[in-house]
């Protein structure tokens, strides 16, 4: 059974989208396929200043287009008509909005900073250390953790539109965002 509608709000400051979304089987099939890169990717996962590379996070971020091209590619134009009614979203349109209105402003700003920084580096240094002793760092990290909030609600929103459990509360969980389940009797 498709759902009717699903609420979307997404975004923040001049980037932002409000609507429903009225999807067909086609855009739920996409959707479960997006999602599914979605979280299992570490641009869900909040990065402390200690773990993790920029770089591997910004390599992440950035192999969602590759990703989402081949997902509108498989299921064709049908998943990328425009809106029909202001406020109206469908899948492609969201698709390419997150891209290119929250992913792509992220990577074109600090891959360059990034990737000359690291030109600096010095042989034997390792580079973790090399990233954390950068002055942009904690920067870096905060825009990539409110680009983070945002691809998560957008997880959620593809969870509802493919009805699939919400498999982003397995990364909420383990960071501490989230209590586990209570196990159930029967």
């Amino acid at each position: 059974m498709p759902v009717k509608e699903v609420g979307v709000q997404l975004g923040w400051g001049p980037a932002r989208l409000s609507g429903t979304w009225v999807p067909d089987q086609a855009e739920r099939d996409a959707a479960w396929e997006l999602y599914v890169e979605l979280v299992t990717r570490i641009a869900v996962v909040p990065l402390s200043p200690q773990e993790g590379i920029l770089r591997e996070a910004l390599g992440s971020l950035h192999s969602l287009f590759g990703t989402t091209r081949e997902v509108l590619r498989k299921y064709g134009p049908g998943v990328a008509r425009p809106p029909e009614n202001n406020g109206q979203y469908r899948f492609g349109y969201l698709a390419v909005w997150i891209l290119n209105a929250a992913v792509r402003p992220v990577l074109a700003r600090w891959h360059p900073e990034l990737q000359q920084w690291e030109s600096r580096r010095a042989p034997g240094t390792s580079v973790a250390a090399h990233e954390r002793s950068w002055e942009h760092a904690a920067q870096l990290r905060t825009e990539l953790n409110a680009l983070r909030e945002l691809l998560v609600e957008y997880a959620r929103v593809l969870s509802v539109v493919c009805e699939a459990p919400a498999l982003i509360d397995a990364t909420d969980e383990i960071i501490g965002l989230r209590q586990p389940a209570e196990p159930t009797e029967e």
